[in-house]
């Protein structure tokens, strides 16, 4: 039997369980053990699994969705993957960089206890060309189709839509959004690898890349999701995402 020692996470009820290892566990992490941790009713439930491998001064985040499948980048993620840190290694730094497959995010989280609220460095938002039925589509280290909501469309419309929109571009997370003034906009997230999702913080700040581009929102943005609200800040054609981190439990995964 094999024993990992997990904490799990969540930024604005986007929820993570999160490794923090001085050894390689990623060979580990298979689909079928990814899947089982995070299932909502036999495992620990999470939308997703991250391994934050420590070397010398370095933090590598590996980010595995609730399907096993990997993914590029987390904007809440990476804020409860330094929270994680912090709380295993009595880490007291406020900005801390880490290396993700989307290549490297500064972080600066301020604790309270086991809570805090931080912001990320997001990178370069590349906006695409719109595919028919969207609003645009943009990169944040991952893709994202973006949508105007219709009230009369149910969820299982929106997901028949998300589903033929994500197909398009290869695979992406579809935001479904409302705009409720220039500084606000309201998001429902069908994520990648994962599906509804109570918040999205880089399809946060997809939304408001693509929607600034179209001159509708300004270049500060409160965004709205169904798990609590996170900010976006434009600089030209990058964004900083801000947003809370909460503890929720420590975690002794046993798997035979």
């Amino acid at each position: 039997m094999t024993q990992r020692i997990l904490q799990k996470w969540q930024g604005a009820g986007n929820d993570f369980v999160v490794e923090v290892t001085s050894e390689p566990t990623e060979a580990f992490w298979n689909v079928d053990r990814v899947a089982a941790v995070c299932d909502r009713h036999l495992g620990v439930g999470a939308d997703g699994l991250m391994i934050a491998l420590l070397d010398a001064n370095t933090i590598t985040m590996t980010l595995l969705n609730a399907d096993g499948s990997r993914a590029e980048m987390s904007g809440n993620g990476i804020r409860c993957l330094v929270a994680a840190v912090r709380r295993a290694t009595h880490d007291d730094r406020d900005v801390i960089t880490v290396k993700t497959d989307a290549g490297e995010r500064e972080v600066t989280l301020h604790l309270d206890g086991d809570r805090g609220y931080g912001t990320v460095s997001m990178g370069t938002v590349t906006i695409e060309a719109p595919i028919f039925g969207s609003e645009g589509v943009a990169r944040v280290g991952n893709p994202h189709v973006v949508v105007m909501d219709r009230d009369k469309w149910s969820d299982r419309q929106r997901e028949a839509v998300a589903a033929d929109l994500a197909l398009q571009v290869g695979g992406a997370n579809v935001e479904f959004s409302t705009v409720i003034s220039r500084e606000r906009v309201r998001i429902k997230v069908i994520e990648r690898g994962v599906g509804w999702t109570r918040a999205c913080g880089t399809g946060s700040v997809a939304t408001a890349a693509v929607l600034n581009a179209k001159g509708v929102v300004g270049v500060n943005v409160a965004v709205e999701n169904p798990g609590g609200e996170l900010t976006v800040q434009l600089k030209g054609n990058e964004a900083v995402l801000g947003g809370p981190v909460a503890f929720v439990a420590d975690i002794a995964w046993a798997e035979t």
